[in-house]
């Protein structure tokens, strides 16, 4: 196998920095398109043999370092009682969105039987990469699925989000923690499956402050790698906007920590320590310019990391939808390129 994503992620030397891109299958490539004008994004994510062939996509199509299962952060919401849509033009949309603690009392137990779709899409991804590389799981962090559980979708200002934790923080924490329970139970069934690596998504994390994290979020993610641990896969964190965040997020306990653009990639490894990997950090919209302006970018990032091990090369979010694709393989060109053999401390 190809396993330099997975050495990276554990800071052991390899012969060239590892690249896959968050969202690598979807939007923008033109065989996801012509399966979702078939299927909804749901129908795909829980039809084991279409996970399986999105997820492939940009590995038959891209000289990448891994795969990650297709699937969507708020399968766990559905699964709990929550009654999930998307919306063209809209994204998810939760009509029975929570409003109070009864809204939390409702929400139902989930074991991993639950997820047995998740497990199976997993296990027929593994067959057919036949080793080419490694597969990852992921879910949402118990933050990020709480604000869409509580304002019904996506939100600019997450107010409904804030109201529940500064005003009732009893309750808060009770949502958190049967969040977080479901969370662990849903990475289980894809480690099990044989997940090689567990990305946790807390993309909207990034809208607290560094006290507020620390107080509401942090314990119960340290509580979901806790439980994680046992698996003995890398695990990963990432958030947008969280600057300001990573020194309290490098405590939750991932074997690598995922940042934003927002941040030099030097910067933030110093922050965080250079006894952590460190995944990122391009800016998605880059790879709309031209490619000398692509070169210039990923050139930079590459000198930011200095041939330490532990980098992982990736975009500080998800691929954005009408990406050309020559502008993606031109970026993991660009990777190739400047990439060194990692082997100092």
């Amino acid at each position: 196998m190809n396993d330099r994503f997975l050495k990276a992620c554990l800071r052991q030397p390899v012969d060239r920095t590892p690249v896959w891109f968050m969202r690598q299958a979807g939007r923008y490539m033109e065989e996801y398109q012509a399966i979702r004008r078939k299927h909804s994004i749901l129908e795909v994510c829980k039809t084991p043999a279409l996970a399986a062939e999105v997820t492939l996509q940009p590995i038959n199509r891209f000289d990448l370092d891994a795969a990650i299962i297709f699937a969507d952060i708020l399968l766990p919401l559905q699964a709990m009682g929550l009654n999930l849509e998307f919306i063209e033009g809209k994204g998810p949309v939760i009509d029975n969105p929570i409003r109070g603690e009864m809204g939390i009392v409702d929400l139902r137990p989930v074991d991993g039987e639950a997820f047995a779709y998740a497990g199976e899409a997993i296990r027929q991804t593994l067959q057919a990469l036949d080793n080419r590389v490694p597969l990852l799981g992921f879910a949402g962090a118990p933050f990020t699925l709480a604000s869409y559980a509580i304002e019904g979708g996506s939100s600019r200002d997450y107010a409904r989000t804030k109201n529940l934790m500064f005003s009732q923080p009893t309750v808060w924490h009770q949502l958190m923690s049967k969040l977080s329970v479901v969370v662990v139970e849903y990475l289980r069934v894809q480690s099990r499956a044989g997940a090689q690596a567990i990305q946790l998504f807390d993309s909207w994390v990034g809208c607290l402050s560094p006290g507020d994290y620390e107080e509401y979020v942090l314990p119960h993610v340290q509580n979901i790698f806790s439980a994680l641990r046992v698996e003995g896969i890398p695990l990963i964190y990432f958030g947008t906007g969280t600057t300001g965040l990573l020194p309290l997020m490098r405590k939750a306990g991932s074997d690598v920590m995922g940042v934003d653009w927002r941040v030099r990639l030097d910067e933030a490894w110093g922050t965080i320590g250079f006894d952590v990997s460190i995944q990122g950090n391009l800016d998605p919209l880059v790879l709309f310019a031209p490619e000398k302006e692509i070169e210039r970018r990923v050139k930079d990032i590459m000198l930011q990391a200095g041939g330490r091990p532990g980098h992982i090369f990736n975009l500080g979010h998800g691929i954005l939808p009408n990406t050309p694709l020559h502008s993606v393989e031109f970026a993991i060109e660009c990777v190739r390129r400047y990439s060194t053999a990692s082997s100092r401390e």
